[in-house]
Order: structure tokens, then C-alpha cells, then sequence
């Protein structure tokens, strides 16, 4: 890679930041998707600034760009956490990285979300098998609050992620409301946590009442087979708490490994997608109008490059 090609743009860096800091201090937090993009060099990131003895260290970026992401986005959701449970060092270390000011989202492990263990090379010998921590309070607690603990002024929201679940582990919405309700009285007070579903068929008042009566909020999100952003928010049951959580992560319709495929290395938009976009303003106006705390989540594979979609809903001008 020749980083020459890339030089920083300070103009386009600092109208979104000081865009998302101001909707930041009225309690709507924007940010990405993890955020560790060489694409974004150039756009987000001071190739220099990862300069090893004169050559661009993807280990230097990787291991700081944190930092700098921090100085435009105030927010942003670690998708990492979902494949595994943190060490105390690792949780020491990524909020070291970082400036008090930034709000963190994770995503919970899928050690706790996953009912049937995909049958995927990942999962080796497990995989087709039912998963025997499946909402598990007390492995949740133990195995993840406990090392979170110290730092949980700088947790904005837990995301409970279910992916798509077949028939064979639950019949329908109703035995999926009856664990999850289960599950959330079980949990602690003093966190925010949100649900986010992948069935269709789940978006439905039983599944609104379970999160509502706990002040748990449900995921708005943008993905394969969930309906667009703004069906969602026509449905007045779906504000469960009283803070939002939205995630725009894919096109309807497409599946991750084709955008995975179209997109990357991720330097720009390639697809604007409008429901998306539509959706994400009037999660921001509402939030605004009702004084409500919001965190909104952008994925590169939503449009081809995070940080120009969260500029176009924004209203940063020059993407």
C-alpha cells in the first residue's frame, strides 16, 4: 500500500466530529461497528501516526487506532466480545486505550445467546449440538459483568444478540419470551441492556412486553431478515426502554459473506441504502425530541464505509 495515496482529510474529520460531539452532549451517541479499518486511513486515521521507523505498522494501528477513532466518533460497539469472554487484562488494556469520554457497547458472548451450536469448522465437534450455557445468568455474571465491573460507567449498553433460530428450538415467539423473560429477571440492576433479534416472526407484542416491563430495549437493526428500519419503528411497541439502541448492519436480503465480498476494503460508500438511512434520522429526531438517551451503530457492510453513512444521516456535508 502506498499511504502517500492516502493523505488525511482534517476538513472532513473535524466537521464529523464536532458534529457527533454535539449529539453526543444532548445523549445521541453515534459510532461503528469495531473499528480496527485500514480503509479508513485517509478519512478517520493519520497514516503517520502508525509509522514504524518510516513504514506504516499494521500492528502499531491496530494496537492504538483507538485512540484516534475517539477524537470523532463518542461512541463505539466491540463485536469481538461475542466470540469469546475478555480476560480482566484484555479489558484493562482496550480501556486504556481509550479516553473516559468514550461510550462502549458489547456485544454479550454467544456462549450465552447461542441455543444450537452452528455446524461451522469454528465450532469443531461442538457444532450441531445444543449449547448447554444458553441463558445462563450466572455464567453471564461470573464469567463477564465481574471483569466489566470496574468500568461500568463507560459501558453505554450490553447487546443480547440472538441470530436467526429454526423451529426446531422454538416453536415460536411465545417459548422464546417465556426463557428470555427467565433470563432477564435474573439478571443485576444497574446495567443497560438491549435484545436483538434475528426472527421476524419474534417482532411481536409478547416479545415487546418482556423487554418493556424490565426497561430493556430492543435493537432496532438493519439486517437479512428483519424488517426495514422504518417498519420497525412504526411499530409503537418496539420502544421497550427508556433509552434507544439501533444497529445498521446489512442490506434486506443480502447476507453478510456478499457484503463482506462487495465492500471491503471499506474506503467508501459503494450503495447508499436509504430505508437504512431513513430509519437511523428518525431514531436521531426522536431521541432529540424526547430528550432520550440513544446510541446508534453503524456497520461498514451497510453501505460500503461506516463513517460516510453516520456523516450523511448526520448531515456532515463533503463525505
Amino acid at each position: 500500500m502506498n499511504l502517500s495515496l492516502f493523505p488525511a482529510e482534517p476538513a472532513f474529520r473535524d466537521r464529523l466530529g464536532a458534529r457527533l460531539r454535539a449529539l453526543a452532549a444532548e445523549g445521541v451517541y453515534f459510532g461503528t461497528s469495531s473499528w480496527k479499518y485500514p480503509g479508513w486511513l485517509g478519512q478517520i486515521y493519520t497514516p503517520e501516526r502508525y509509522f514504524t521507523r518510516g513504514r506504516f505498522s499494521q500492528k502499531k494501528f491496530e494496537g492504538e487506532c483507538l485512540t484516534e477513532y475517539a477524537e470523532v466518533f463518542p461512541a463505539v460497539c466491540g463485536d469481538f466480545s461475542f466470540y469469546q469472554f475478555p480476560s480482566t487484562d484484555y479489558w484493562q488494556k482496550l480501556f486504556a486505550a481509550a479516553p473516559p469520554s468514550l461510550q462502549f457497547a458489547f456485544k454479550v458472548p454467544e456462549e450465552i445467546t447461542v441455543r444450537e451450536w452452528p455446524k461451522h469448522l469454528r465450532y469443531g465437534a461442538r457444532g450441531g449440538s445444543m449449547n448447554e450455557s444458553f441463558l445462563n445468568a450466572d455464567l453471564f455474571q461470573n464469567a463477564f459483568l465481574r471483569a466489566l465491573e470496574p468500568y461500568r460507567q463507560r459501558v453505554g449498553v450490553l447487546i443480547f444478540e440472538f441470530g436467526t433460530m429454526p423451529k426446531r428450538q422454538y416453536e415460536g415467539v411465545e417459548p422464546f419470551a417465556a426463557d428470555l423473560s427467565a433470563f432477564l429477571d435474573q439478571l443485576p440492576a444497574g446495567w443497560r441492556y438491549s435484545v436483538e433479534i434475528r426472527n421476524k416472526e419474534y417482532f411481536d407484542e409478547r416479545y415487546f412486553q418482556v423487554l418493556k416491563r424490565r426497561n430493556v430495549a430492543h435493537v432496532f437493526n438493519s439486517w437479512t431478515r428483519m424488517p426495514e428500519l422504518p417498519e420497525q419503528l412504526a411499530e409503537p411497541s418496539s420502544v421497550t426502554a427508556d433509552f434507544t439502541v439501533a444497529r445498521a448492519l446489512l442490506r434486506h436480503g443480502r447476507a453478510y459473506e456478499q457484503a463482506v465480498e462487495k465492500f471491503q476494503p471499506y474506503k467508501e460508500i459503494q450503495e447508499p441504502n436509504p430505508p437504512a438511512r431513513e430509519g437511523l434520522k428518525e431514531i436521531l429526531e426522536r431521541a432529540r425530541n424526547k430528550r432520550q438517551l440513544a446510541f446508534l451503530f453503524v456497520n461498514n457492510r451497510l453501505e460500503g464505509n461506516a463513517p460516510g453513512t453516520i456523516a450523511e444521516v448526520t448531515g456532515v456535508e463533503g463525505v
